[in-house]
Formats: structure tokens, sequence, C-alpha cells
């Protein structure tokens, strides 16, 4: 049914459209993905100014035709994460989180806490802008996003078999952690990078613990293979990040 829609949305990305419009990737806590076109926006003297760019916090109306394209009538600034955009480290990994929700939500059903973990985190990246980026809060934020989205690894104790005193590996086919008897299809997982895993989980974003490189490479590829096989999802990779 034809009608304005009111929303908080981030937007995930912008694509132009035409002559002077742009085409939004949006995220928003109560509908998911959105997709919208904002007519007029390139040019010089559009309403909306330079607020529907990558990364913005946006309150929204949307007009909510019979299409699947939604129509942007009015859009206000929540936080427009300035600060990160002037660093190219930050800017990166502010890409990567929203590439990591619209991957990991691609079906656009909504979920309030994945909404609000981005927010949280580019929140983040614009207050610490100018230092770069952390591969520590990255792979934190990805795992909290397997939390929010219902396919967070077994980390107390074995997946296979529920032994919770000799976990020696990871498997993502399992679905996380597993003792030498299930070790079968798994990869050698240190007590640091564990230690990281459980730790990531349960403290803040900005409180995310540290490890050394070799530690935070074993728990990306327990996050990549757990998204694999569970989500069918594959994220981009963060590299030295």
């Amino acid at each position: 049914m034809a009608g304005s829609l009111k929303t908080e949305a981030v937007v995930l990305r912008s694509i132009r459209y035409g002559e002077a419009d742009r085409v939004l990737h949006l995220y928003t806590p109560k509908r998911g993905r959105l997709a919208a076109i904002a007519k007029g926006v390139r040019r010089a003297k559009s309403r909306f100014g330079g607020r529907l760019e990558p990364f913005f916090r946006l309150q929204l109306v949307l007009y909510e035709g019979r299409g699947d394209l939604l129509t942007v009538t009015a859009a206000e600034t929540v936080h427009p994460h300035a600060r990160l955009r002037e660093h190219a480290d930050s800017l990166r990994a502010a890409s990567l989180a929203c590439d990591a929700v619209a991957r990991v939500f691609a079906d656009g059903e909504p979920h309030e806490g994945a909404y609000h973990l981005l927010a949280n985190e580019l929140a983040l990246l614009d207050a610490r802008a100018g230092a770069v980026p952390t591969r520590a809060n990255a792979l934190a934020f990805r795992l909290k996003l397997l939390l929010a989205a219902g396919f967070a690894p077994q980390l107390a104790a074995c997946a296979g078999c529920g032994d919770a005193e000799h976990v020696v590996g990871f498997s993502g086919a399992a679905g996380g952690v597993v003792c030498p008897a299930c070790e079968a299809s798994a990869f050698p997982l240190g007590e640091e990078a564990h230690a990281f895993l459980v730790g990531a989980l349960a403290q803040p974003l900005a409180r995310a613990p540290d490890a050394s490189p070799r530690a935070l490479a074993q728990a990306e590829r327990a996050i990549a293979e757990t998204l694999e096989h569970h989500a069918h999802v594959r994220l981009r990779s963060l590299g030295a990040a």
C-alpha cells in the first residue's frame, strides 16, 4: 500500500543513477535492508545537500509505492561521521563494516540489534578517526554480527562431543571449537585466539581485546568459516587492518 515511511537508517551504499539521482542502499532497524531513490540529489541546489552519502546515519521519510524502490522525500542527519571520512584507514574500516552487514543480512529481514551494532561501530570509528583502526576491533564487530544473526560459534566446549577441557581446534562445519577426537575437519586454534574470541563476544566494541597477529588471523579464519558453512556468506578479507 502506498504511503510514507518514517525510519532511521544508515546509508550502506550510494550509486549514481541517471543525470542527477542516486540510488541508496539503506539499513534500517525495523525494515532491514531497503533501496531508495533520491531524485535530483546530485544537483548543486539539492535540498538534501551532501547527507545522502555512505556511512551517514539519518532520519528519513520515504515514499513507498508499489515497486521495490522507495523515494526519499525528507532527510535529517542523526550523525554524519564526518571525521572518519578524513582518514583512508577509517573509511575502509567503515566500508568493511557496512559491507558485512549487507552480506550477512542480505535477505532484507529486519534486525534491530544489528542496526544498533553497525551504528555503534561507525560512531566508534568516527571517534577514533586519525588512529589506525585495529584488526581486533573489526573482528569483534564481525563476531558480534554473527551473534546477532544467530550464528555465534560454540566456544565453551567441543562442538562435537561437549568436552570442555581439551579444545585444540576450530571447525566451521561443526560450528565451534573441537577436541582432538572431533578435529577431523578443523584447523588448529591456539589458546590466545580462543581467549580473544571469548573476550570479544563478552566485551563492548570499545573494549575489544587485542591479540597477536597470529591469534587474530586464526580468529578471522574461525569467523569466516562459520559464516561460509552456516550462512553461506563470504566476507571481504580484512587484510592487514
